[in-house]
């Protein structure tokens, strides 16, 4: 694959070769490769269609898990989140130790792989909220609570320049990938100074349904505002923003 240079940038194909934009600038690559027939049918090809097989089911779960998650993430994400979602969800698959190869799947999976992931790359939440906080989540009530411990804002939270205000918000997801359905709820915090008052110790609780049998997501996002005449405005669009994936409770087998 080569990269496209000069004033002039060309998309579409031309003889063999296909000019076209990524999100890495204008390429160009040659035409080629087996056909879609000879990959569906050769033995040869038996590894491709295991690993196409086992591909496409971890694509189908991570844009699952996105569309459980959208209310929060989509405050906080950067433009290569789908794709490394999607790197992270077949490390999950392959870790499935009971099916086949080409059938491996999220479900006999080690969901617990996603634990930590970020949404946006660009604006980590392990690197901006510093707040103690613990987090519990009790399957058989189906209860999901994260208490934070008193903290000074200033000190505990790295905000961008221009921050007046921020606030906190927990999503709850408990996802059936085999049904492809979710259960979610979420939960807000007021809108806390950034200052070096005390923030005073704090809840925020949801509750999914009880006695889930499917992996359960605990996801935390802090959004940043500068408050103008009374209104918050978001900062760079909430390019700044911070969401991860903060705990992961796998269910028992």
């Amino acid at each position: 694959m080569a990269r496209q240079k000069g004033i002039i940038t060309i998309e579409g194909t031309l003889g063999n070769i296909t000019f076209f934009k990524s999100q890495d600038g204008y390429m160009a690559r040659e035409k080629g490769g087996v056909s879609a027939e000879k990959i569906a049918s050769d033995p040869a090809f038996e590894r491709t269609r295991e690993n196409m097989a086992e591909f496409g089911r971890a694509g189908k779960a991570s844009k699952l898990l996105r569309t459980s998650l959208r209310s929060l993430i989509q405050k906080a994400s950067d433009s290569r989140m789908v794709g490394r979602l999607l790197k992270n969800m077949m490390f999950v698959i392959h870790e499935d130790a009971v099916s086949p190869r080409g059938q491996r799947n999220v479900i006999d999976g080690e969901a617990t792989l996603l634990q930590g992931f970020e949404f946006n790359a660009q604006g980590k939440l392990g690197t901006t909220l510093f707040a103690p906080y613990t987090v519990t989540f009790t399957r058989t009530s189906g209860a999901m609570e994260v208490a934070f411990d008193a903290f000074i804002a200033s000190a505990m939270v790295a905000a961008p320049d221009g921050t007046t205000h921020f606030k906190i918000s927990l999503a709850g997801s408990a996802v059936d990938f085999e049904a492809s359905v979710y259960d979610v709820e979420s939960a807000e915090s007021a809108y806390f100074p950034w200052t070096s008052t005390e923030v005073a110790a704090f809840n925020l609780s949801v509750a999914l349904p009880a006695a889930s049998t499917h992996p359960v997501f605990t996801v935390l996002l802090i959004e940043f505002v500068q408050e103008v005449n009374g209104v918050k405005y978001q900062l760079k669009n909430g390019a700044f923003n911070a969401a991860a994936i903060v705990k992961v409770d796998a269910p028992p087998f």
